[in-house]
């Protein structure tokens, strides 16, 4: 009987990098790394705590529901950084080494796939708000019978999976985590081999995709809104929480755009190029990433309504329907729904003892001065 010797492989993990490293970069240092990670963390919980209490106080449907997207992005990021960070930060304090620590590469394989998760889910929470909003102001009618609580939280879940599902691609065959200089962390293998560029166009692409989403359909909202705003009857069409919420998921959208599209272009051109990884370009453009997760929480720090009203304390920050800010639709919309149902509603108002009484009450009243009734959240 012969025995089989024992297998000396490398693991998959640590075939293009395996500790002990000796690059020191200053962008990757544990001083970076504990700013960044309790930055982020204390400026995401704040931002929980806002966010439920503004939640509490909400009457309005549309406002509860971007409050839930809001609170799936800030959540998300929350996360993020406390499963990575606090991955990171031990490595610096405990230098320990990930091939005894962790010689079946799992530890290495799980933060590759929070990075990537953590990494796509604010993307792509950006477009489903994106979505959200652009439905909301140029299909009012549409959205008002389809927006619920419920829907905004199904939506966020499915990101979730969305997101989740790409994660897991590598363990499936397609595509590969890797360890990372300085040693720090995992993410996936930027190389030109086919099944690693794949799954690295696949990672590159949905980001880009998801912030040239959120582009396109904020652009024609903010369009919308500046047209509802600065067109006739402007004193009566001032928006509260319409411009808020639009200008929040603004500059959430250019926040998302400075910090990833870097990296985001930066893997697929390597992938595609062929050319050698530039450790100190990922570095950098990963700790841009990086911030992202840290600025977020004080888009809606900084940019709700009460603070928005001591800015601009001479605008009309009136709260309404987005449908009242369509009279002459609202209009139009009745008498096509009066033509469509023929003569049915003309026998029903023949029958009432004074129609001309009854068509007075269902005639939309005139958007009252909401400057004493407007409250800060």
């Amino acid at each position: 009987m012969v025995s089989s010797a024992p297998s000396n492989a490398t693991p998959l993990c640590f075939s293009i990098n395996s500790p002990p490293f000796n690059h020191n970069h200053t962008i990757a240092s544990a001083y970076f790394s504990a700013v960044f990670s309790g930055l982020g963390l204390s400026s995401n919980l704040f931002a929980l705590v806002v966010l439920a209490k503004t939640f509490h106080h909400t009457k309005s449907r549309t406002r509860s529901s971007f409050l839930l997207f809001l609170g799936g992005l800030v959540f998300t990021d929350f996360m993020g950084l406390l499963v990575t960070g606090s991955i990171v930060v031990s490595f610096h304090i405990t230098h320990f080494n990930w091939r005894q620590l962790d010689p079946h590469c799992h530890f290495c394989n799980f933060m590759g796939m929070s990075m990537v998760f953590y990494g796509l889910c604010p993307l792509l929470l950006g477009a489903a708000m994106a979505v959200e909003r652009f439905v909301g102001i140029n299909r009012p009618f549409a959205r008002s019978t389809a927006v619920s609580n419920s829907r905004a939280c199904s939506t966020v879940a499915m990101v979730w999976v969305t997101a989740g599902c790409i994660s897991l691609l590598p363990l499936a065959g397609l595509g590969s985590y890797h360890l990372q200089i300085p040693g720090s962390w995992c993410f996936l293998n930027i190389s030109s081999r086919p099944l690693d560029m794949t799954f690295g166009l696949i990672f590159s692409l949905v980001g880009l995709l998801s912030l040239a989403v959120s582009f396109l359909l904020n652009t024609v909202s903010v369009v919308t809104l500046l047209r509802v705003c600065c067109g006739q009857d402007s004193a009566q069409r001032r928006r509260d929480y319409e411009v808020e919420m639009m200008v929040q998921l603004i500059l959430i959208m250019a926040i998302a755009s400075v910090c990833w599209c870097p990296l985001l272009v930066f893997i697929a051109q390597t992938v595609l190029s062929g050319s050698e990884l530039n450790v100190r370009h990922l570095l950098l453009w990963l700790r841009f990433a990086t911030g992202n997760q840290v600025l977020d929480p004080w888009v809606y720090i900084l940019f709700r309504r009460a603070i928005l009203k001591r800015v601009a304390p001479k605008m009309d920050w009136s709260r309404g329907s987005i449908i009242s800010l369509y009279p002459t639709l609202s209009t139009s919309f009745r008498k096509l729904t009066r033509a469509s149902l023929g003569g049915t509603i003309d026998r029903l108002d023949h029958d009432r003892p004074n129609p001309d009484k009854a068509r007075q009450e269902d005639t939309p009243l005139p958007v009252q001065n909401a400057t004493a009734v407007s409250s800060s959240i």
